[in-house]
């Protein structure tokens, strides 16, 4: 088992990974929803309008999603 002071120490490491973690997968998740809407405006111009809308809630959702897993990381933080 794990001591006290080993596990004072470690809780916030993890909670700052977490947070971390969060904030990297969500800038990786929405360059590739850009990347993908690029493309396809690229081969299809005729529906710029109907892409970009479903990329931009597309990022909305990715982006509310690592605002969750940073609320958590930070609950945990600061919750014993």
């Amino acid at each position: 088992m794990l001591s006290p002071v080993i596990l004072d120490v470690a809780v916030p490491g993890m909670a700052a990974v977490g947070a971390g973690l969060a904030a990297i997968g969500a800038g990786i998740g929405i360059g590739q929803i850009g990347r993908g809407a690029a493309e396809s405006i690229a081969r299809q111009p005729e529906s710029t309008g109907d892409i970009r809308a479903v990329m931009i809630l597309t990022a909305a959702f990715v982006e509310g999603v690592a605002l969750f897993a940073v609320i958590i990381a930070l609950i945990s933080l600061f919750v014993k």
